[in-house]
């Protein structure tokens, strides 16, 4: 597996992998992750791998957290 690129924005670390001919993004925010896989033949250049980071994907990538650990507190709450 070869990293491409790693980074936080907005508290949020990304991290994009190369591996089986595919590209895996990962999303980490405290105890939660989303990770989406998109074929290498979908993407032109490495480069365009950032419209992941930005605009409404990110933005709707922050809002799934939101939901998430809305959850996953409640979740805890009943133990």
């Amino acid at each position: 597996m070869r990293v491409v690129k790693e980074l936080i924005r907005e508290e949020v670390r990304i991290s994009i992998f190369s591996w089986n001919n595919k590209y895996i993004i990962k999303f980490e925010l405290g105890p939660m992750e989303q990770t989406f896989k998109l074929s290498e033949t979908d993407v032109l250049e490495e480069s365009d791998l950032d419209s992941f980071l930005d605009g409404e994907f990110f933005e709707k990538v922050k809002g799934r957290f939101e939901e998430m650990g809305k959850t996953f507190r409640s979740q805890l709450e009943n133990l």
